[in-house]
């Protein structure tokens, strides 16, 4: 690897933040082990440490790396409660939060539809892998949940691991070598129909949240697309700024 930076327009710090998001990716550094210390990086990269050390706050921002006082700088790993609080933002009327427990009701290999291969950057007609689940909460079924993600890039995922881990995120990471950076979300007010019926226990046409998330890898680029019906009468969305 060629340690030097190739001069150019953008800020110095975001040439050395895209360089270090390099040799994460390329698994270099793998989840959960510590990368060099600030100085030994701005030595081999020849910047100051306030450089590196703004290159290392900017991937911490987007959730890449955490830094540890006093330890270092570790590669985010995705362990269950981490995707809980970072990913997960149905809360308790009392404001509490807790893990949601998952039933798998469809696993399956089939042929993506047009809005989820838009959503993944694919052709419609591609082959996705769906996973279909229901979350609950303190024991009542709180959302039906889709999951579509690429069949060739989570090659085997329509059948193992069995079971079905609660946590996907963390799969994705320890499996398949990708980690979840950031989510889009896009929230809308639907009404309930006879599958939500079914599963949720709701009656037809009672109110519920639809949230639409696409989950983009360390490079930005699309993985998943999950489509969650939420039941709002006893949990509500919590997005804190």
């Amino acid at each position: 690897m060629n340690d030097q930076v190739t001069p150019n327009f953008r800020p110095l710090y975001q040439q050395i933040k895209e360089v270090l998001l390099s040799r994460i990716v390329s698994g270099e550094w793998p989840p959960g082990t510590f990368i060099p210390s600030e100085s030994a990086l701005s030595q081999q990269y020849g910047v100051s440490v306030g450089t590196l050390r703004k290159a290392l706050d900017a991937l911490a921002n987007e959730n890449v790396v955490i830094r540890r006082q006093g330890k270092g700088t570790v590669v985010a790993t995705h362990d269950s409660d981490r995707s809980l609080f970072q990913f997960f933002h149905l809360v308790r009327l009392d404001g509490e939060r807790s893990l949601p427990i998952s039933r798998v009701l469809v696993r399956e290999r089939r042929k993506a539809e047009a809005i989820e291969a838009e959503a993944l950057g694919m052709e419609p007609g591609d082959e996705v892998i769906h996973i279909r689940r229901i979350r609950e909460l303190d024991e009542r079924p709180a959302l039906l949940e889709d999951v579509v993600v690429s069949a060739t890039r989570f090659t085997g995922l329509e059948e193992e691991p069995q079971p079905l881990p609660n946590t996907l995120y963390h799969l994705y990471q320890q499996r398949f070598g990708v980690s979840v950076a950031h989510a889009e979300e896009r929230l809308f007010a639907i009404a309930a129909g006879s599958e939500e019926q079914e599963h949720l226990g709701v009656e037809v046409n009672t109110p519920l949240l639809e949230i639409r998330r696409i989950a983009k890898d360390l490079q930005g680029n699309p993985l998943e697309y999950r489509v969650s019906r939420c039941e709002t009468q006893h949990h509500y969305y919590l997005n804190e700024l």
